[in-house]
């Protein structure tokens, strides 16, 4: 029988439920949490909340379940940003809005994208200089943008990547400032952060309808996404996108696209650089398929193994995307406990991912246990990794990431070695995305 009894939770802050212990320390406060059991519970201001910390359960919410939740508080206020694109909407729209936009990400259409992703990644080693320090995440983020630009919107954004990612930064940096008790009342405040906020959104909105207004005024079909989205037609409803529709879709895909897949490189090369004997092997590899200096070919990425298992364990150990949060919108039954409607639960990848029932050597980073042939989809199956999430909405880009991390690390790692320099600090900054707390400052060596 399920019990109305709540699960074991730690002590709560005199105000606001558990709030500010979250908001303090999101992971730690979690780690703690988990240690409690598989189902426990804590408040969010007023709101009651659950984490689930196992395989089982996680499938049960976002696959056998996944009709009983909706996304949320986090991107529920995302919306502020987002609109009502593919990551934010519900229901029926959503599914509507994932028909149109697959088959951009066609497993053959994605192919025809790797080229774009190791030029402009080649471009960029041909930009750095033996000994000098670099900042790789902000690098990461100007690589991952240019070609989120160039491939999905067919358009040069290099000009613009430091207005852009800067604009892209502040807002996931004010994010937490959304999920502020009562922020749907500050942000109508004149408030500095208030102001920030919409700032760097009329940026990305200046971008983004640029490119949509071009678009239209060409009538040009160049068969990448943003076409897609303004040729598209609903089989069902016959619907197609208003300009507005295709600016939430264009911005989420913008901001997904190249701020994970950022983060997921960063934390790779830091991975590396602290694990000498796996960078080694790293090395070999990219060696013994390019021995004369060449630059990785499309058709290389599936002959990639040992890169493609770093990037696999980087988002074990560091997953971008680091929590899942859904809204029960019915009575729902978890591990013998019942989630009332409007309880917040949420499951933590990073948690899942480095638990030792589920992982030998859980903390340490060892890209061989992805060596086997189906190793992440068998992990995938048994819900111990889904950096991706899972069910109906897993990422739409998914395939698009796994290649793009794969020919990036490939084209960059070829010819540089790149190590930590001894003053930067390592940290995790746990907001809308897993990013490193303090940059990630490194010295480019050549090979």
């Amino acid at each position: 029988m399920p019990s109305n009894n709540l699960p074991p939770s730690v002590k709560p802050s005199f105000l606001g439920g558990h709030f500010l212990q979250f908001r303090r320390s999101p992971i730690g406060f979690l780690t703690e949490l988990s240690k409690l059991g598989d189902v426990s519970f804590f408040k969010m201001g007023s709101q009651p909340s659950y984490l689930i910390n196992h395989p089982e359960m996680a499938r049960d919410m976002l696959v056998v379940g996944a009709h009983k939740f909706h996304k949320g508080r986090a991107l529920q206020r995302a919306k502020k940003l987002l609109g009502e694109g593919l990551l934010t909407s519900e229901g029926e729209s959503h599914l509507c809005q994932r028909r149109m936009i697959q088959p951009a990400f066609h497993r053959e259409r994605i192919k025809s994208y790797a080229r774009a992703m190791i030029e402009s990644a080649a471009k960029m080693a041909s930009e750095w200089r033996d000994g000098e320090a670099r900042d790789v995440d902000q690098e990461m983020m100007r690589l991952t943008l240019n070609i989120v630009g160039k491939t999905l919107f067919d358009a040069n954004v290099e000009d613009e990547s430091d207005e852009i990612g800067g604009a892209m930064t502040t807002l996931i940096g004010l994010f937490d400032y959304l999920l502020l008790p009562f922020s749907e009342i500050l942000e109508k405040l004149p408030i500095p952060q208030a102001r920030r906020f919409n700032r760097a959104k009329e940026t990305l909105d200046a971008v983004i309808y640029g490119f949509i207004n071009e678009r239209r005024a060409s009538g040009a079909d160049k068969g990448d996404l943003l076409s897609m989205l303004l040729h598209a037609q609903d089989e069902e409803s016959g619907a197609k996108m208003s300009d507005e529709q295709v600016r939430d879709e264009c911005l989420t895909l913008f901001l997904a696209g190249h701020e994970t897949t950022a983060n997921a490189l960063t934390f790779a090369f830091y991975l590396l650089s602290q694990n000498p004997e796996k960078e080694k092997k790293f090395h070999a590899e990219l060696d013994a398929l390019f021995p004369n200096d060449e630059l990785p070919q499309p058709e290389d990425y599936p002959r990639l193994k040992y890169a493609e298992a770093v990037l696999a364990e980087t988002m074990r150990l560091c997953p971008p995307a680091w929590v899942l949060g859904r809204l029960a919108i019915e009575e729902h039954e978890i591990g013998g406990h019942v989630i009332p409607k409007g309880a917040l639960v949420l499951v933590s990848m990073y948690i899942l991912q480095r638990d030792k029932r589920f992982w030998a050597d859980a903390d340490v980073f060892q890209p061989e246990r992805f060596l086997r042939d189906n190793a992440v989809k068998e992990a995938n199956q048994k819900f111990i990794y889904f950096p991706f999430g899972a069910g109906v909405r897993r990422c739409v880009g998914e395939q698009f990431a796994w290649m793009e991390g794969v020919l990036l690390l490939a084209t960059l790692a070829r010819k540089w070695k790149l190590s930590l320099l001894p003053e930067q600090r390592f940290g995790l900054s746990p907001m809308m995305t897993l990013r490193p707390k303090y940059g990630m400052k490194m010295r480019v060596e050549k090979r």
